[in-house]
């Protein structure tokens, strides 16, 4: 589950998968399962850090729109925006059963960070640090980055998965970004004291 190369199904071909999956087509639905699996895959596993937690919970996904496909209704919105939010859903109970006293809506709030620590976390989301940092964010702010940094979508795209406008898509991606440096600044300050402290223990 590891392939970089989703198969895309064109949107024409997917409506009228979508449509016999309905009908409780399992061939359908397989071929839908097949295109959307490696990229909701990685947006499960960005959220929780740990790849046989995202297996896990990815399988759940899928099994949850097999389960739930014949009340799907294409209202518009293209049907990865369905699985997003069967997959956002399934990561906060995952993060409710392992934290029950931990409020998930809980953010991190941050001040307002260098332009350069923002181009620095833009461009790191590959990094270990930065994907354990992001379990640290809300859950809106774990989506929207993401949505836009993992997963490549455009702020229009995003806009239309998450419900919100475009505008408003931005102001969030704004503060996600603040609130990934602050946690980023946070855990390196952290680091060089543990240094710093470990060098003034070694014998002179």
């Amino acid at each position: 589950m590891t392939s970089d190369t989703d198969r895309k199904v064109p949107a024409d071909d997917e409506a009228r998968l979508v449509a016999r999956a309905i009908k409780r087509d399992a061939t359908a639905f397989g071929c839908l399962y097949e295109s959307h699996l490696e990229r909701i895959y990685r947006y499960v596993y960005y959220r929780v850090g740990s790849e046989s937690e995202a297996e896990d919970l990815c399988e759940h996904v899928f099994l949850k729109a097999w389960e739930a496909i014949d009340r799907y209704e294409p209202r518009g919105a293209p049907f990865a925006a369905w699985l997003y939010r069967l997959a956002h859903n399934l990561v906060i109970d995952h993060y409710r059963g392992r934290h029950p006293s931990m409020p998930i809506e809980d953010v991190i709030e941050a001040e307002e960070p260098g332009a350069d620590v923002l181009v620095s976390v833009e461009s790191q989301l590959e990094a270990e640090e930065v994907r354990a940092a992001l379990q640290k964010l809300n859950p809106e702010h774990q989506q929207l980055i993401v949505l836009r940094f993992i997963e490549g979508l455009s702020h229009a795209e995003v806009a239309q998965l998450i419900g919100k406008s475009e505008g408003a898509t931005r102001v969030i991606q704004h503060r996600a970004l603040q609130a990934l440096a602050k946690v980023l600044q946070t855990a390196e300050e952290t680091s060089k004291g543990a240094r710093r402290r470990s060098a003034d223990q070694l014998p002179g």
